[in-house]
């Protein structure tokens, strides 16, 4: 039975199929201590359903079985690279410029921001429904009537990551993130909770060894030690998840990532082994790869939503991705970029507002307002 679930799996576009038993994840006690230390931030949704996580059997009376699956949002580097997000004082775009007049004053700026690999296409929590359906539909008629399944894109109470080590799906990293020795650091995890026994597969150990890229790469220091996250300071959340203002502090580590980052991902040795996905390839969205900010900057709510309905970075919405840009142009160190800033400055959106004069503060090397609270 395993062989014909993982064989219509791969069949619908997975890249991996593996299996594990519901009993409840060795990680639950972590995941208290994480919680315990204010890791989540703003994420109270990972506290209130903290209960669930920890016990598959109260997300589905009855559960025996967890199938884990992957599918690789690698592209080839043509289509997938980005230019870098290194801050100016990194030398991003090359020596800061000293005065207005060095640069052509028509000359509209022309800064790309940097948006997370896995955000640069349609939205995935779309694109893996239709197939994960289509399977846990299969799982249920292998069963019989009194199956019962339900499957999740990363969209339920589950300690994912945890199960499909378990599984053998891949290690858990030392960034906390799950890493495959055949599709690297970038995939997409889903899983299916189901009543039907289906035999464990083994388990796979971690291979990080003595490796610390990762904690060396990230920005903002949010790694502080070998397979904790402190989400405070991960650039990821501060972009997306984050609702309010970015700390101060941390702004200029964002260089001019607009949505997500993938430092600690990119220095990962076993990337060398990834290999190009099927399911995400037909939704990939090129015009996301390296989007100029100052266009972006000139969006209105409607544009916003006309550009971005459908994809990962609707979920910042517009205040939350202008406010993005704005920090990313004040770290661009490029001062045509101010007549685009001072209109922000004046957006009816305070944290856009906000954002923008931090960034036109930062041009001018003025001293910038004081952070509201």
């Amino acid at each position: 039975m395993k062989a014909l679930i993982r064989a219509r799996a791969i069949e619908l576009g997975f890249d991996a199929c593996r299996f594990t038993d519901a009993t409840p994840p060795a990680g639950a006690t972590r995941l208290e201590a994480w919680l315990a230390a204010g890791y989540h931030g703003e994420m109270a949704y990972l506290a209130r359903n903290a209960a669930k996580r920890a016990a598959p059997r109260l997300v589905l009376p009855g559960v025996r079985s967890v199938i884990c699956l992957a599918a690789s949002y690698h592209q080839s580097p043509a289509a997938g690279d980005a230019p870098p997000a290194r801050p100016p004082e990194e030398g991003f775009g090359g020596p800061r410029p000293a005065r207005e007049a060095e640069r052509p004053a028509a000359a509209p700026a022309r800064v790309c921001g940097v948006v997370a690999r896995y955000a640069r296409f349609a939205d995935y929590h779309e694109v893996l429904a239709a197939p994960l359906r289509a399977l846990t539909e299969f799982v249920n008629r292998l069963g019989g009537p009194d199956t019962r399944s339900l499957g999740y894109v990363d969209t339920g109470p589950v300690l994912e990551r945890e199960l499909a080590q378990r599984a053998g799906l891949g290690f858990i990293g030392k960034h906390t993130n799950l890493i495959h020795r055949g599709l690297g650091n970038w995939f997409f995890l889903a899983e299916i909770l189901t009543t039907l026994e289906l035999e464990p597969d083994p388990p796979e150990p971690n291979r990080c060894g003595t490796c610390t890229r990762c904690l060396a790469a990230c920005p903002t220091g949010a790694l502080p030690a070998p397979f904790v996250l402190d989400a405070r300071r991960c650039i990821s959340y501060l972009t997306i998840e984050h609702k309010g203002p970015i700390p101060v502090e941390l702004r200029p580590a964002l260089g001019t990532r607009i949505f997500g980052c993938d430092d600690c991902l990119e220095v990962c040795p076993w990337n060398r082994f990834a290999r190009a996905g099927r399911l995400l390839r037909a939704h990939a969205r090129p015009d996301l790869t390296a989007p100029e900010l100052v266009a972006l900057l000139g969006l209105d709510e409607a544009g916003f939503k006309a550009r971005f309905a459908g994809t990962p970075l609707a979920r910042a919405k517009r205040r939350g991705l202008l406010r993005n840009v704005c920090v990313a142009l004040g770290n661009a160190g490029d001062p045509r970029a101010l007549p685009a800033l001072e209109r922000a400055a004046a957006d009816p959106e305070p944290l856009i507002a906000e954002h923008a004069r931090w960034a036109i503060s930062r041009l001018t090397r003025a001293p910038a307002e004081p952070t509201p609270a």
